[in-house]
């Protein structure tokens, strides 16, 4: 059985309250950062797999499956510039966000693994393998 754990402990002494003041305005580290949050459902025959990836394109993210471990992985590069009109720059700013994120997809049925991408959610239906249950089989007595 799973316990509720919550993320950040924070005792509620009295010369505390400003130690943590600013946590939120500078994200600070103490703030647990998921690479993409993702929700797995179990629908019987399969698992659907919800990943969060604001602020990428469909053609940024890769899934890759290589023996029974599924990788998802993404990568944005934004550049943008100003520059005045003798061609001097005013502004120049480079960005790259890249994630990456592993899955343990033993049972799975990897040849059938359907994924589409809305809104910035991909969601991935992946169908179990189905069960092999031995044949009933008759023993001869000798």
């Amino acid at each position: 059985m799973f316990d509720l754990i919550p993320f950040e402990h924070r005792n509620a002494g009295l010369f505390d309250f400003f130690n943590h003041f600013d946590d939120d305005f500078f994200n600070s580290t103490q703030n647990s950062f998921a690479p993409c949050r993702t929700d797995i459902r179990d629908e019987g025959n399969q698992y659907v797999l919800e990943a969060e990836l604001p602020g990428f394109s469909k053609e940024e993210i890769n899934v890759n499956v290589e023996n029974d471990c599924m990788t998802l992985t993404a990568q944005h590069k934004e550049d943008s510039e100003q520059k005045d009109n003798a061609g001097n720059y005013i502004r120049r700013e480079r960005r790259m966000n890249s994630l990456s994120r592993s899955f343990d997809i033993s049972g799975i049925n990897t040849e059938k693994i359907t994924a589409s991408f809305e809104n910035g959610v991909l969601t991935m239906h992946m169908p179990k393998n189905e069960e092999t249950k031995p044949l009933p089989k008759q023993i001869t007595i000798q």
